[in-house]
């Protein structure tokens, strides 16, 4: 059976002064927000909700450039070819990079284009360089990027094109996007830093697009991406990440009415996830947090401490406290080695997902001998039957 210990132990001690803050209310239509440090869902606004995603799904077209670049598919200095479709993407008004059809962008070139000026031109010169398994068509990469999007933990994300042009069932989550963004940061840190650069002008053209659209990069808060995005239907959205001592965070918003509303609302956003919430460690590794029942062993209880130390993010606002409690399957039948994952500490935290850490065994309990383990079995059934044990 399922054992449940309400806990009042010294860990709790440290948030005799840290309780819950009060959930922040977002002018978005959907958002995620994640302390990648600590791997806390800090918001979950419509966070699985398919959405057109505009130019925010470049993301996905730059992970399959940067994924070429890692398995040596491309280089940095490899040319691409400019094609009708890529200079007709210059041409129908959205974001550029100015692409010519004599032009043979790098995949530096373009990198920088879909990045910094969020070129649609240069996610086509991309898409038809790359391709998929249906041939050099952008309709092919699309493809090509929903099967590797489900890959990688994209579950509610399809893709008709490579730039985020609108198109009919062209959908992401903003849980999607953060889950993306990550990524990037993560598997792609040689690359990642381009993020951050705020101008970028190819041969010296789009000297009205040559900025990046981001509103974070300039305002010295740890800003350092990822990718702003708007069309008609879907409003004014953004990929943000910022980093501020150990802690980095990362983001996605939709659905804001303007690029003022949308700068506003992810500078707030990221104000509220580093000074509402301080990072604690409320653990420590081998400190015992409980004892569990052992039967037919050594001794009739085990200690439950955890593996490592464990660091919490505990909001700053006083609201009402945190509870915590030890859940393990008992009682623990003897042997039980030491080091043996046996029980789980949940920490609930109002307004954030319940943290479970593992915990395990402290010592090891050998199995009793013939004769303990006889007077143990007597005992049980003894109370199992008549509700108490006997006098020994």
């Amino acid at each position: 059976m399922f054992h449940r210990l309400r806990l009042a132990l010294p860990i709790l001690m440290l948030f005799a002064a840290a309780l819950p803050a009060r959930a922040f209310e977002t002018a978005a239509t959907a958002a995620w927000v994640y302390d990648m440090t600590t791997k806390t869902v800090l918001m979950d606004k419509n966070a699985d909700q398919s959405v057109p995603p505009a130019s925010m799904s470049k993301l996905m077209t730059i992970n399959m450039l940067f994924e070429a670049l890692r398995d040596g598919r491309v280089t940095m200095d490899t040319p691409f070819a400019v094609s009708d479709r890529a200079v007709e993407m210059t041409r129908a008004g959205g974001s550029t990079m100015m692409l010519q059809h004599d032009d043979r962008p790098t995949v530096q070139d373009l990198i920088h284009g879909m990045i910094v000026n969020s070129g649609n031109d240069a996610c086509v010169v991309v898409a038809e360089g790359l391709g998929g398994p249906r041939g050099n068509t952008e309709e092919a990469f699309a493809e090509a990027m929903t099967e590797r999007g489900r890959a990688i933990g994209l579950t509610a994300s399809t893709f008709k094109n490579a730039s985020g042009w609108p198109a009919e069932g062209h959908r992401m989550s903003m849980r999607d996007l953060g889950i993306l963004g990550k990524r990037l940061i993560e598997e792609f840190p040689e690359y990642y830093q381009i993020f951050g650069e705020t101008e970028y002008s190819y041969k010296g053209r789009s000297p009205d697009n040559r900025f990046n659209r981001n509103p974070l990069l300039k305002l010295g808060i740890g800003a350092d991406g990822l990718k702003t995005g708007h069309t008609a239907e879907a409003g004014y959205g953004l990929v943000g990440s910022a980093k501020q001592g150990n802690r980095r965070i990362i983001f996605a918003i939709t659905g804001l009415p303007s690029d003022t509303a949308r700068a506003e609302e992810a500078e707030r956003i990221v104000s509220w996830a580093f000074r509402q919430f301080a990072e604690k460690t409320v653990a420590k590794t081998g400190v015992r947090v409980a004892e569990a029942e052992v039967f037919m062993g050594t001794t009739d209880s085990v200690g439950l401490v955890p593996a490592a130390d464990v660091s919490l993010l505990v909001p700053a606002l006083v609201q009402e406290s945190m509870t915590a409690e030890v859940v393990y399957k008992g009682p623990l039948i003897a042997p039980v080695t030491a080091g043996t994952p046996v029980a789980e500490l949940i920490i609930h935290v109002p307004d954030l997902p319940d943290h479970k850490i593992p915990l395990v065994a402290e010592a090891d309990v050998p199995e009793a001998g013939f004769m303990r383990r006889v007077t143990t079995a007597a005992s049980a059934l003894y109370t199992r039957y008549m509700g108490e044990a006997p006098a020994s």
